[in-house]
């Protein structure tokens, strides 16, 4: 959750999480291994598969984790809340960021559900692979993945036969990578964990629907764009070109691959189109709802 915590917090911290979540699971097998497969997850594993995980862990075979996985009885929404808990309790704070995000998982075969050669950001081309939503919780006090959705095409949800085999329930129909991120907002939201801010990337941020949701929530946001996105309608990479050099503040957004990562942060002069502050060439940030900035607008007029 955070990156100057001792390796005996963390272990204490899970201790914790699996004293919390134990009850979810009636009998002490499943649980044990449970908590055996997240060690495994969490550990310097090359690939993350049921034979290496067991391995790491000190079983025999991985069939106890197979188990786990594909027959015991347990709720994986029952444990996404109270671990949405267990972080509201140890990071949360009323200024918190949601951030939502699809991540891809390479495959080899055609029966893991949502699989199909599809594009993959992770490895940056079309692969054959899985794509899941996810959403992580931000505050000053740390950081931590907090929900998550499969997404599945539409070469599922119409295969009704195919969805039967790999048991993705009948109800499950389909949903825009878009649509998961709204529906796990809307869940954190009627949950413990507050939050105002959200964050995503260009996916969803050139998606006007999804923008006019964030504002009838009352969530403040900020999501890249691409240059070409209008505002109002010239596009945004001309309304930057507009502002003068001293109306950016240059921040750092931390370390990447390549050393760190800068942003150019508007803060005010010419320009100005409607108390919008952009990130240099990608960014757009609003709060409120379009009601209020409307108002605010017109008291500058």
């Amino acid at each position: 959750m955070s990156d100057d915590v001792p390796a005996s917090a963390w272990e204490q911290g899970l201790e914790e999480l699996f004293l919390r979540i134990g009850h979810r699971s009636p009998r002490i097998e499943p649980r044990r291994r449970m908590r055996d497969y997240v060690r495994g997850l969490l550990g310097p594993v090359g690939r993350k598969n049921s034979w290496q995980l067991a391995e790491f862990v000190g079983h025999s075979t991985p069939d106890g984790l197979q188990h786990l996985l594909a027959k015991s009885r347990w709720e994986p929404d029952e444990i996404r809340d109270d671990v949405q808990a267990y972080v509201a309790e140890h990071l949360g704070a009323t200024d918190g960021v949601l951030i939502t995000d699809d991540t891809g998982f390479v495959k080899k075969g055609i029966t893991s559900a949502g699989v199909q050669r599809q594009y993959s950001g992770t490895a940056g081309r079309t692969e054959n692979c899985q794509i899941s939503v996810f959403a992580a919780y931000a505050t000053t006090r740390g950081r931590a993945l907090v929900d998550r959705e499969l997404y599945l095409p539409k070469s599922w949800t119409d295969d009704a036969e195919r969805c039967r085999a790999a048991r993705i329930p009948q109800q499950r129909g389909f949903a825009t990578k878009n649509d998961l991120a709204r529906a796990m907002i809307l869940r954190a939201q009627a949950g413990p964990l507050p939050s105002t801010w959200v964050t995503a990337d260009a996916a969803s941020g050139q998606d006007s629907r999804f923008r006019r949701f964030l504002e009838d929530t009352g969530l403040s946001y900020v999501v890249a764009v691409p240059k070409s996105q209008q505002v109002h309608g010239p596009r945004i990479d001309y309304l930057i070109g507009q502002a003068p050099a001293e109306a950016w503040q240059r921040l750092t957004c931390g370390n990447g691959a390549n050393g760190a990562r800068h942003k150019a942060r508007r803060t005010g002069g010419a320009a100005s189109w409607a108390g919008r502050r952009a990130t240099l060439s990608t960014g757009c940030r609003r709060t409120g709802s379009r009601r209020r900035r409307r108002a605010r607008s017109r008291g500058r007029a």
